[in-house]
């Protein structure tokens, strides 16, 4: 367990956040599967929680508007020095911004951005709310993923808006490219063709740090949630992909370093 660094490099993963339709219920289902306790958050766009584990921020948690039926996900955050203009960058290579740039209290600053292919992310620039603050613990964020049909064309959006280098698994049929800034591993891009779910097109996944995966997911079924890939053997440690309740998708990951 480990205390994230102070201020993150520009296009590091720095948060991630879920805006759902009952935030009680997902509350409590968190809690249960995380040991997650909440704290209020800034309220610009309706109710919102901040999650805790040990009094340190990982993650947050707000509520949609009883009128937007929107489909719910977890959203990854990446650092800016600048929201404004990382959301004009991102316009210019093709990118969308749904919305901000805007201010989130004393917090910081934040959009919300697709990419050129869909795929919808957030960037923050921080203020007094830096982002995760706890890394290595049972139910903190530990990777950030892009799931699209081909990486190629997409990696050179996220190359030029952040800055990032990126490194290529070379095979024919492996399509899986891995971000660096400053010589150091911070997210991936994987490219799955034609089994890119239908219901969910280009999206980023958030994987988050369990202590036994087949528990966790275990767990998950009865909580309400379902598992959408059992868990397996993965390159970094054992891993599953689940969904909660109201359906938003993570992948559970106990590392191979346990």
């Amino acid at each position: 367990m480990t205390e994230a660094a102070a201020r993150r490099t520009r296009g590091t993963p720095c948060w991630v956040s879920l805006i759902v339709h009952d935030l009680s219920a997902t509350q409590a289902f968190y809690a249960d599967l995380f040991s997650w306790e909440f704290v209020p958050g800034p309220d610009q766009l309706g109710p919102y929680v901040r999650a805790l584990i040990d009094g340190k921020v990982v993650a947050g948690i707000g509520q949609l508007p009883p009128d937007r039926h929107l489909p719910v996900a977890w959203t990854t955050y990446l650092a800016t020095d600048d929201a404004d203009v990382t959301a004009e960058m991102i316009r210019s290579c093709g990118g969308t911004v749904a919305v901000g740039p805007l201010d989130a209290g004393e917090a910081g600053r934040l959009a919300i951005a697709s990419d050129p292919s869909g795929a919808v992310f957030g960037i923050w620039q921080a203020a007094a709310h830096i982002g995760t603050a706890l890394a290595g613990a049972h139910g903190t964020p530990v990777w950030n993923e892009l799931v699209t049909s081909e990486t190629s064309t997409v990696c050179k959006f996220y190359q030029t808006v952040f800055g990032y280098e990126a490194e290529a698994v070379v095979s024919a049929d492996f399509d899986y490219q891995t971000l660096h800034l400053n010589g150091r591993p911070v997210a991936s891009l994987h490219g799955v063709g034609h089994a890119l779910p239908r219901d969910r097109g280009p999206h980023w996944m958030t994987y988050f740090e369990v202590t036994d995966t087949d528990a966790a997911a275990h767990r998950v079924v009865e909580l309400g949630g379902y598992i959408l890939q059992p868990a397996r053997e993965g390159s970094s440690g054992r891993v599953a992909t689940v969904a909660d309740p109201e359906g938003a998708v993570f992948t559970i990951l106990c590392t191979a370093a346990r």
